[in-house]
């Protein structure tokens, strides 16, 4: 895949283009659907099936206080987008004068003169174009204007909801995150180094790995099954991990990721790692002593290890890599 993250890197031949157009936060289901017949069409016509991404999110510099916690950075959405044949993704920063282009502007400027489109490919609620006054027909009138095939895709369910980054990303807040993985059609993931933490847990509890992140939106706080990847080597694990504040071990105000990995380390702990989360067991609580936080610990593990004997298939799916 080549990405470009402004015009000014953007080659005379990037096209002819079969272009889809979005933020795509947690390439979801919904999608990975579009980026599907994206790739049908390119592939059919001899185009270059292509991706038109923004960074920051528009939000932020529409309307700040309004901007969502994203799930996924644009360099982890061109990384799923590779695993789905996506060949081009344009990473447009999004400012103030992108903002003010009418959608004519939009089209003609960006979509015709610079990424030559034969055919674009959007959701039933793309907005585009200054104070978002286009919509689908606008984009659909444009493409019969300036010569491309305008195609609009409806939203998809799956298992009886409406898939949409706004409600994945309300699922993760509310530690539903088996449910957010089937929207996703793949686990969430939180990716970072390994730090150290303050011993208490190899002392008094179980040893763990530390992570910390840069990801804007943390599941909330309980504890989960995880899996563990090392982000340097091909190796895994099946964990147990905490997010919270250590309650049992004083009050804190920082948010610490614990992982317990139920599985033998087989070398040197990781320098980075991603854990991506399966299913929420329980809310954090305070235990009365560290024995008691242990023994709760313990029957976490069991219950882990209870997951991944019925879910194999499951969690032992391959996850898309740089």
């Amino acid at each position: 895949m080549r990405i470009y993250r402004g015009l000014d890197e953007v080659p005379a031949d990037f096209g002819p283009s079969a272009l889809t157009i979005g933020n795509f936060d947690g390439v979801h289901f919904g999608h990975r659907r579009i980026l599907r017949r994206l790739e049908e069409i390119a592939g059919g016509r001899g185009w270059k099936s292509s991706v038109l991404m923004f960074d920051p999110h528009p939000t932020r510099v529409v309307a700040p206080e309004r901007a969502p916690r994203l799930m996924t950075s644009p360099e982890r959405r061109a990384e799923l987008m590779a695993a789905e044949g996506i060949e081009q993704v344009l990473i447009l920063p999004f400012t103030a004068e992108v903002a003010n282009l009418s959608p004519e502007e939009f089209v003609r400027q960006l979509l015709v003169e610079r990424l030559n489109v034969r055919a674009v490919l959007v959701g039933d609620n793309f907005r585009f174009g200054h104070r978002q006054a286009g919509n689908g027909e606008v984009l659909r009138a444009l493409g019969e204007r300036f010569g491309f095939e305008t195609e609009i895709i409806s939203a998809v369910r799956c298992h009886g909801r409406v898939v949409s980054s706004s409600g994945i990303r309300e699922l993760l807040r509310a530690g539903r995150v088996s449910v957010a993985a089937r929207l996703l059609d793949h686990p969430y993931a939180l990716e970072g180094a390994v730090v150290s933490g303050r011993g208490i847990g190899t002392k008094e509890t179980v040893p763990t790995l530390n992570l910390e992140t840069a990801a804007e939106l943390i599941p909330e706080t309980g504890v989960y099954v995880t899996r563990t990847r090392d982000l340097d080597a091909p190796r895994a694990w099946p964990s147990v991990t905490n997010i919270g504040y250590r309650p049992t071990f004083g009050a804190s105000n920082r948010l610490s990721i614990e992982t317990f990995l139920l599985a033998p380390l087989d070398g040197e702990p990781p320098r980075r790692m991603a854990v991506d989360f399966l299913w929420r067991v329980r809310p954090e609580r305070k235990f009365g002593s560290p024995e008691a936080l242990k023994a709760q610990i313990m029957k976490d593990a069991a219950a882990a290890a209870r997951y991944f004997r019925r879910s194999k298939a499951w969690i032992t799916r391959p996850v898309a890599t740089a």
